[in-house]
Parts: structure tokens; C-alpha cells; sequence
């Protein structure tokens, strides 16, 4: 390429070299690919969503929803339970796609706690709950899939 191009701007026009032309278009393209990858980056990460998964208790598999919101750094979220009444989480915290929070639930007087943690990567988190049972720590995995 070789000669002048004409260049329209927003403060007029401008008379370029054809090597500038070229400089201003691979910016214009790196700009627009760092721009591209930062937005798919961040929501990859982005736990906002209804998330499922499987549980099997007792030879009995029961379906698990999770409600995750991230606004402004705050991570908020709720799991339905039995009784038609959501659970809200606690101790709720999204750093880097890591996500972290409690489930406290009630039943026949008992408080149950449930601590989950696990990373999110696109429509999955994967990661761990812990739990007591019979006064002892359980450690069980657990992955969930974003609902579609």
C-alpha cells in the first residue's frame, strides 16, 4: 500500500500516509479484541443465574436449586426449600469467580448448616459443601449447572 488516504474524523479531515493507516487499524483491532475478552472474562466468571443439581440421600436423589446474584461486588442468592419457602444464603462472598456462602435450614427444630464453596467456570461451579453429621465434619463435592 502506498500513497495518501483521506481520514474523517470527528475535528475534520486529515490527509494520512498509507503505514499510518495501517498503525490506526491494528490499534483499533487490538483495542476492540481487549475489549472483547475482558466482557467474555468477566462474565465467565459471573455467578448471577439459577443453578441445579443432584443430591442422593438415603438411596433417594432429590433436584437442588440454587438463585445467585452478583451486583456491585455483593453476592445475594436464596435456595427454595421443601416447604415452598426460599432459604436465603449468608456469609455470601464472589471474589475472582470463587464463590462462598451458607445455607442454614431448619427442620424439627434443628439447625442445619451447610457451607458451600467452588469456582465458576462458564455454566458450571464446582467446588465442595461441608456439613455435620452425627456431630462429625463431611466434606461432599458438588458441581451445579447453570439452568438454561
Amino acid at each position: 500500500m502506498s500513497g495518501r488516504f483521506v481520514l474523517v474524523c470527528f475535528g475534520g479531515v486529515e490527509y494520512v500516509e498509507s503505514h499510518e493507516v495501517v498503525m490506526l487499524a491494528l490499534a483499533v483491532g487490538i483495542l476492540v479484541t481487549g475489549i472483547g475478552s475482558a466482557v467474555f472474562a468477566a462474565d465467565s466468571t459471573d455467578p448471577t443465574g439459577t443453578w441445579k443439581w443432584s443430591v442422593t440421600y438415603n438411596n433417594q436423589t432429590r433436584e437442588m436449586t440454587l438463585q445467585l446474584k452478583l451486583v456491585d461486588g455483593k453476592l445475594t442468592g436464596a435456595v427454595p426449600g421443601r416447604d415452598g419457602k426460599d432459604t436465603p444464603i449468608t456469609d455470601a462472598t464472589c471474589k475472582d469467580g470463587q464463590v462462598k456462602f451458607t445455607v442454614v435450614r431448619e427442620r424439627e427444630g434443628r439447625k442445619m448448616t451447610a457451607k458451600y464453596q467452588g469456582k465458576v467456570s462458564g455454566d458450571t461451579i464446582k467446588g465442595t459443601i461441608e456439613r455435620e453429621r452425627d456431630g462429625k465434619p463431611v466434606e461432599t463435592k458438588w458441581e451445579a449447572k447453570r439452568a438454561k
